[in-house]
């Protein structure tokens, strides 16, 4: 049987690495007495992912990791043909707090929820430092139109396979963007592709909003929530 578990992270575990939080799910797997089916060849490894990684420091309400069990009979001592609510209690009493398991549903679709994924919503919170440019706060709409009026928004990326990192282009992967500017925030909503067709992280996007509007804010005091992944239908 193969499943989805949406689920929450949210709170100091958004510091726990993306490999680390596998390593949590597979030991609550095994704990819970749930047999993950396992990839054949030289290295075998569980049938289990994530819709999409989450950035070290990101908290998230709207993730997902599908897997796959080894048989219908999953939870041990059960007479359920599959035991998806099961599955779901007994992991809920596993998890580390931060992780909140919200469902359980039986994956219905062909391909991976990884190959699936086409964007997602992400809310950035940056704090209004008191140096603050002048005619703070700026107008919403204003703001939207300066910065998704622009033909390029140009930036620079590392690249995995080249030392020097390589000025990109933004632009086509932004699909919405709304400011809510006020005197000691200002917090955006943005729509970005995501998924293994078109990605677009969102620290690319804080970079240019802080270039565009003169912020000068350190990284560390900016808060990135994604609200929700998209999906191909």
């Amino acid at each position: 049987m193969k499943y989805v578990i949406r689920f929450q992270k949210t709170g100091v575990i958004c510091y726990t690495s993306h490999l680390d939080i596998m390593k949590v799910f597979k030991r609550s797997f095994k704990r819970a007495g749930i047999k993950l089916a396992y990839s054949q060849g030289f290295n075998p490894h569980p049938k289990m992912g994530f819709a999409q990684p989450l950035s070290l420091g990101y908290e998230s309400l709207d993730e997902y990791i599908e897997f796959e069990t080894a048989d219908a009979a999953v939870v041990p001592g059960t007479e359920s043909a599959n035991g998806k609510e099961e599955i779901l209690e007994k992991m809920r009493g596993l998890m580390p707090g931060g992780l909140e398991l919200l469902s359980i549903e039986e994956a219905r679709h062909n391909k991976t929820l990884a190959a699936n994924t086409i964007a997602a919503e992400y809310m950035i919170e940056i704090p209004i430092p008191e140096n603050r440019p002048v005619g703070w706060p700026l107008d919403a709409q204003e703001m939207r139109d300066a910065y998704m009026g622009q033909k390029e928004i140009l930036t620079l990326k590392k690249q995995k396979k080249k030392k020097e990192p390589v000025t990109v282009n933004i632009r086509p992967k932004i699909r919405e963007m709304v400011f809510e500017p006020s005197e000691e925030l200002l917090r955006i909503e943005a729509l970005l592709d995501s998924g293994s067709d078109s990605n677009l992280s969102p620290e690319l996007v804080i970079t240019t909003v802080l270039e565009k509007f003169d912020l000068n804010v350190p990284r560390s005091n900016i808060r990135v929530l994604r609200r929700k992944i998209h999906f191909k239908q």
